[in-house]
């Protein structure tokens, strides 16, 4: 499967991103790379389509992308500046629909979209709201639907970086790679798991895609 190049501008371009928006690491040597890699591999699995929403949208750094494989890009967050950031893109030609929300309660139709993203946001929900949250999603999507996540891997090499970053991981990640599939595989059929390796090949997966899909039976 080939792997999109992320569509980006100059990143002092970008409006809304506050200091939890991982953008202003993307210049950075050596992380920078792995951080638009990991989008870069999630953009490869999403199908097109119709309708697309991106959960946890941040700044928007897919827009430019998702506007050029679906019809209609949707977005939901709980922190960015929805007016804002969809009046930036509609200047740059991009139309998007961008809402403030929850993925525990969100404010779409049954069967409605046709893809679901999520890049590293279902880490920060507890162990026990994946469930919720993925009866959220695969309540919005279509019979035959897709969801498509990104999520950091428990491994030392991922605590130490985030530290080198200014983070500590345990004090923002609550659920584990493992804590998010088995919560996506007990409603949709998984299609695959794939590892994104760290810097070099070096310190086995750091990050990993899952795409599952709406059975087409599932109402």
């Amino acid at each position: 499967m080939a792997i999109p190049k992320l569509q980006l501008l100059p990143l002092s371009e970008y409006t809304g991103v506050n200091r939890d928006d991982p953008i202003r690491f993307y210049s950075l040597p050596v992380f920078g790379g792995l951080y638009r890699r990991r989008v870069e591999c999630c953009l490869a699995e999403l199908s097109g389509g119709g309708r697309i929403l991106e959960i946890g949208y941040g700044s928007g750094v897919t827009f430019f992308n998702l506007s050029g494989m679906y019809a209609e890009v949707h977005g939901l967050d709980l922190t960015a500046d929805a007016e804002s950031i969809q009046a930036f893109y509609q200047r740059r030609g991009v139309k998007t629909l961008l809402r403030k929300g929850s993925v525990l309660e969100m404010p779409y139709a049954d069967d409605f979209f046709d893809s679901v993203l999520l890049i590293s946001i279902l880490e920060h929900l507890r162990p026990g709201d994946q469930a919720r949250a993925f009866g959220e999603i695969t309540r919005v999507l279509k019979p035959g639907g897709q969801v498509v996540y990104g999520i950091p891997c428990e491994r030392p090499f991922m605590r130490a970086a985030f530290y080198l970053l200014g983070y500590d991981i345990r004090k923002h990640h609550f659920s584990t790679e493992g804590d998010v599939a088995n919560a996506a595989r007990s409603l949709l059929r998984e299609v695959s798991r794939k590892g994104l390796p760290g810097p070099f090949g070096l310190f086995g997966s750091v990050y990993e895609i899952g795409h599952f899909q709406k059975p087409q039976n599932n109402r």
